[in-house]
């Protein structure tokens, strides 16, 4: 029968849990150190700045990189001696990449956008010079606005596609224009190449953007774009509606809109400078 002082069976002696505590506490130390590379704003760190940010010794950290550059999550420049994220940190990336689907992660968000606003919620994604919508949820409205899922638009039609447009790098833009002519769906589609990149600029300044029958006749929409850790547009969200109803510029449309946006892109790791 144990005594009050003997461990309970089954459970570390004192000594071996002690033991444990500090193995799990290098353990937290390393994945700190690590986890502070991807939210530094420079690919290389040194031990100092390191140990600095993180409140540890420079020798804790330094023994902290090397475990971590023997299993190639961590590389040094010999030159410099400031270090970097390895391959196997990279293949770690992309392995969670590989399994995020902004489908799945925008359903719920396009559901309770429709629900907020009795009006139809897209995504629409990105296929070269195109973009198509991939996901829709309409509301239980006679009069709604229901979209094609599939079918590629130019980019410098509507809402969505001048989401994509306007938060491309400028040099992907200018080749845009100068491999397409403005294809004109409505007689409302921006056509000339001044007006769109200054339209363009107001997008990228507010962060969303707005048509009142640029794609569809008789349509209004708002939509905003979904970024990626590399703060890259990979996706857009929308709400349209009939233009006799919605308003697309409206403050709780605003709101609302970018709200979800904002949640889908710090899934896919963004994080606004």
């Amino acid at each position: 029968m144990p005594t009050p002082s003997s461990p309970a069976p089954g459970s570390p002696a004192p000594g071996e849990e002690e033991s444990q505590s500090r193995s799990i506490a290098a353990v937290e130390r390393a994945m700190d150190v690590l986890l502070y590379f991807g939210r530094a704003d420079q690919p290389d760190l040194g031990v100092t700045e390191i140990a600095t940010a993180l409140g540890l010794t420079k020798a804790a950290v330094h023994r902290i990189l090397t475990a971590l550059r023997s299993r190639e999550l961590i590389t040094v420049d010999p030159a410099t001696r400031r270090y970097a994220l390895g391959h196997a940190a990279v293949a770690l990336g992309r392995a969670y990449l590989a399994r995020t689907d902004v489908r799945a992660m925008a359903a719920p968000e396009l559901k309770h956008l429709s629900e907020r606003t009795h009006e139809t919620a897209t995504l629409s994604l990105r296929r070269g010079d195109t973009r198509l919508y991939v996901d829709q949820v309409v509301p239980d409205q006679e009069l709604r606005l229901e979209v094609s899922l599939g079918i590629p638009f130019p980019l410098n039609a509507g809402a969505s596609s001048k989401a994509f447009l306007a938060f491309l790098p400028d040099f992907e833009v200018d080749a845009y224009v100068s491999r397409h002519p403005l294809e004109a769906i409505t007689d409302k589609t921006i056509v000339d190449p001044a007006k769109l990149r200054k339209d363009l600029a107001v997008i990228r300044k507010r962060g969303y953007a707005t048509s009142l029958g640029e794609r569809q006749a008789g349509a209004a929409s708002i939509a905003a774009p979904i970024f990626d850790h590399d703060a890259r547009v990979v996706a857009v969200i929308s709400l349209a509606g009939p233009a006799l109803r919605f308003r697309p510029d409206t403050e709780q449309a605003v709101t609302d809109l970018l709200g979800a946006a904002g949640r889908i892109s710090a899934q896919l790791g963004y994080r606004p400078s």
